[in-house]
């Protein structure tokens, strides 16, 4: 399945993506695409459902009819870096011995098409096209092998950072990556059954049309399942919790010489299976 949930920012409500890429309305059956309802029980509720029974909404996903962050009331989201090592080499970082974990304030999230807005007085806003892994099982101190079994699905995340902030400002990285807008979710969760081997799927993104990322999750330095099973020896994941996975290289701070968001591009990316994303960059001044 794909699930999403659309309308006005603030008013979105939950539906699924049919056979023909229309968006069905799942409002008679669940209020949101959160919470229980990502649990191995509630999509097993939600994938018994026929979607041609399902009301038809009108308009076009992505076109004119928007979408918002594919998964509602998200508790918690976490952010791994340094995952892929071309990455570390460009960042001129060593490769992690154990996951770089750190966190992206949940009020930067928005729908994988609204505008990205540079802060004002910011120079360095940075692009990082990545797989998000969705808790549906909550997990705690799970281990590698059991980990998969806590995933309801995957979907396309743009950690989007300012580069000052995350690494000039004195500690830590999440100064510099929770900036408002700053977390494009979406457009769907693909549920976990339809990504059997979420390590082989193709990442990219573009500015302006120009490729800057084109990668493989085959290079994860930790793979889906370690870091679910790493994150949950940290804290207890819930349904609806988000691990974004980290970035392959091509990011703008790793060009040379370095190229960083001004205001008035348009960033494009997309993973194999999980659909793309479409923003507008914005300049506050």
């Amino acid at each position: 399945m794909k699930l999403l949930r659309y309308g006005p920012a603030g008013s979105e409500k939950p539906g699924m993506l049919d056979d023909q890429g229309r968006v069905r309305d799942l409002s008679a059956h669940v209020a949101d695409i959160a919470d229980e309802v990502l649990t191995p029980e509630g999509l097993a509720r939600l994938a018994a459902l026929n979607p041609a029974d399902l009301p038809l909404v009108e308009g076009t996903p992505q076109r004119d009819l928007r979408l918002g962050p594919c998964v509602g009331n998200v508790r918690k989201f976490v952010a791994i870096g340094l995952n892929y090592a071309d990455h570390a080499a460009e960042s001129n970082m060593p490769v992690p011995s154990e996951p770089v974990v750190f966190n992206k304030w949940t009020s930067c999230i928005v729908g994988p098409d609204d505008d990205v807005r540079i802060p004002k007085g910011a120079t360095k806003t940075d692009w990082e096209a990545e797989l998000g892994i969705v808790i549906g099982k909550p997990a705690a101190g799970v281990t590698v092998e059991q980990a998969l079994e806590h995933v309801a699905g995957y979907c396309v995340v743009n950690d989007v950072s300012e580069r000052e902030w995350q690494l000039e400002r004195g500690a830590t990285w999440d100064k510099g990556k929770g900036f408002d807008t700053f977390g494009p979710l979406g457009p769907w969760m693909v549920t976990a059954d339809e990504i059997p081997d979420p390590q082989n799927l193709s990442i990219w993104l573009e500015v302006d049309g120009k490729r800057y990322q084109d990668g493989t999750t085959q290079t994860m330095v930790f793979g889906v399942a370690e870091l679910v099973a790493y994150c949950s020896h940290l804290m207890t994941l819930l349904p609806g919790d988000v691990i974004t996975t980290g970035t392959p290289p091509g990011v703008g701070m790793g060009q040379n010489p370095k190229v960083f968001l001004k205001g008035g591009e348009v960033m494009r990316l997309g993973i194999e299976g999980l659909g793309e994303q479409t923003q507008k960059v914005v300049s506050q001044g």
